[in-house]
This record gives C-alpha cells, structure tokens and sequence, in this order.
C-alpha cells in the first residue's frame, strides 16, 4: 500500500499520478524515497531561488551521500539586465551542464525560469572540458592563452571561479564547477604536483593526480566564436555595431557585463534544457507552474519594452533569447505521458493549459514523464 515512505511511480497504466496531503517537508521526504527506489533522473521544477535553496537542504538531508543531486539555479539577474550571473552560479550551472548528459539516476533541481532560457548546445560544454594529469607537459604561454579564450579572467590572486594567476613555475586557477581553486607546479615544462589550496590563505592542501576545467562561460570567446559573433550582430541588429559596448567587448575578446543575453549570436543553434535530459525523466513540478511561467514571461515582455529603443545597447527579440509565447510550453510535457500531481492542502490546483504563453518552443521527448506537485 502507498505511504510516505514507498510512494507510487509515474509508470504503465498510472502515467498520470497526483500526491495529497504532504505537509512542511513531507514531499521532500517523498521524493528521496522515490527516486531511492527509481532508477530513472527525477527533474524538480522549483518556483524561484529560495525553493531551491530549501528543496537541495531538505533532499540532502533525507537522501544522505546516496542521492546523486545536481542543480541548475537561475542566472539571479533581470532580464536583459546590465549584470552578469555571479561567478559561483555561472560555476554551478557549467557543472551541472556538464554532468547532466551522463547522469540517469537522481535528482536534478531547476528553477521555473531555466525552463524559458535558452542553453549552450551539449557539444560546447562537453566539447571545450579538458583534463590536466600530473606528469603531463604544459607549456605556460600556449596554456595561458586557452584558459583566456575559455573565459577565464588573468588576475594577481585567484580568489573566485573562472579566474587564473600564473607567478613563475606556478599556476593557480580556479575551475568552473570546483570547490576550490588549484595550485599546479610546474618543473619546466612539466606538470609537478596539482593541489588545492585555500583563497583566504592562499596555502597548498591536499595533493590531486589530475583535474578537469570547464569553460568559465556559458558563451565561447575563442577567435572563431568571436568571428560568428560578430558577423550575426551586423546581420540582427542596424546601424554601427563599434557604437555598442556588447560588440567592441567581445571583439576584443572580453567578457562584458550581460553578454549572457546575447548568447544566440555566438552559436549556429542553441539548445534547452530538455535536450540535455534523458528520454526517460520523470518531470516533477508545483501544480500551479503555468501561472508562475505566464507572470515571468509577462515580465520579460514589460523588460523587453523598457529596453529595446537603447540604440547603445540593443537587445535581441524575445523570440530569439528567450522562447515565443505560440507555442506549447516546454515545462508542460504531453498529457501522453506518465505523470503525478501532488497537491498540497489549501492550495489551489491549476491544470496546465493546452497551449501555455511562456516557454521554450523545443518540445521535451516524447518518453519523459511528468510528476507535478505542489
């Protein structure tokens, strides 16, 4: 008999299943469970930052070391804002982007407004990650030039992700998707010893026989992405490109503030987050989604009206940053598919609409399933 502890699965006849009465932490607890005895990748879709935060302490604590967990946080800006992410979260998302085409069993846990931004198609992440092994030849200068045409940012002291600092035979960096920054010591051209060391202190700790980097940015900054950058904001945008920060910026291969919301231009074609999912995914998400997705995409469309008469700083149309409002949203599998509703009490449930006004026009795969709860 279903119980807190051993909850129903989304699967055969039950494609389609609701929880009730789930009080505080409750479904936290039903959720451990069920992806405990489910070998399939459970997808929570979170309303806002503040939920995630509360879900992943909740998930860690019912699900110990056991549970593989992942999140994809929110970039936490305006749209089309004049600010980066925070380097911590860029970090967090490149790690997750990079684990999620491997992972097939745990829990992944994104916010409501990952599901109407557009990604860095699979091949960027996967394809710009290297490995670094002690023992392995590695010349400065050429490495140097890499980690800068990957978005990392030369500095006196690494203290934050995506930044490097080379003194001598050493080299310090501080990989996208890491804990903490490494220290490599070089004898000549040779990799003598990878340790970890602490940013506040700057001493050495525990000894590593390798390390992967991942790119500093969710967008390429090498001469050949800069290149296809510029030649699609001449042919998006009118007038004098020289006249935009966003364009010098990146010609000179820098990172300005915000290029984020330019990230269409550096890619022949973009991906969302369903391309990075199994086919299998169990999709759990708050009954009340659709409301939340339909009042975000509202305030991307009052963003988008304050900002798109700044000749300085033009901003790519909706449809092109963020998904069109014609089309089926993308939080919002099929109603072919295996799902379940968890309704709290006194919440009010609104079905999901046949064709929602807010999300990514990538349709998720025909065999994903969907959970909702609230």
């Amino acid at each position: 008999m279903p119980s807190l502890l051993n909850p129903p699965l989304p699967a055969g006849a039950h494609r389609r299943l609701r929880w009730h009465q789930l009080y505080g932490s409750a479904a936290a607890l039903a959720l451990a469970e069920a992806t405990r005895a489910d070998r399939r990748l459970y997808v929570v879709i979170v309303d806002a930052a503040r939920e995630l935060e509360r879900l992943t302490a909740e998930l860690r604590f019912f699900g110990a070391e056991a549970l593989p967990l992942l999140r994809l946080p929110d970039w936490e800006v305006l749209p089309y804002d004049l600010f980066s992410p925070h380097p911590d979260i860029t970090s967090e998302r490149l790690k997750a982007l990079f684990e999620l085409p491997q992972l097939r069993h745990g829990c992944l846990i994104v916010s409501a407004d990952t599901l109407m931004q557009r990604l860095a198609p699979r091949s960027y992440v996967q394809g710009r990650a290297f490995e670094l092994s002690k023992g392995q030849a590695l010349a400065i200068e050429p490495f140097r030039q890499r980690l800068a045409e990957a978005g990392y940012a030369s500095v006196s002291q690494v203290v934050s992700p995506g930044e490097f600092a080379v003194r001598g035979s050493l080299l310090d960096v501080f990989p996208m998707g890491s804990a903490a920054p490494l220290r490599i010591d070089l004898f000549d051209e040779e990799i003598e010893a990878i340790r970890r060391f602490d940013p506040e202190t700057q001493r050495s700790l525990d000894a590593l026989p390798s390390v992967r980097l991942l790119p500093a940015r969710e967008v390429p900054l090498d001469a050949e992405a800069v290149k296809d950058f510029r030649r699609r904001y001449r042919t998006r945008f009118e007038g004098d490109p020289t006249r935009t920060s966003i364009y010098r910026g990146v010609s000179e291969g820098l990172a300005p503030a915000g290029v984020e919301f330019y990230q269409p231009l550096f890619f022949a074609s973009t991906a969302t987050l369903f391309d990075y999912l199994p086919a299998d995914a169990v999709i759990v998400h708050d009954a009340a989604l659709p409301q939340t997705l339909i009042r975000a995409w509202q305030d991307i469309e009052a963003r988008y009206e304050d900002r798109r008469h700044d000749i300085e700083r033009p901003v790519l149309r909706r449809s092109t940053g963020r998904s069109p409002g014609s089309h089926r949203s993308s939080s919002m599998p099929s109603r072919r598919r295996p799902s379940c509703t968890v309704p709290p009490p006194r919440c009010a449930i609104f079905p999901p609409p046949r064709r929602a006004s807010c999300a990514s026009t990538c349709a998720p795969r025909s065999r994903s399933h969907r959970w909702m709860r609230s």
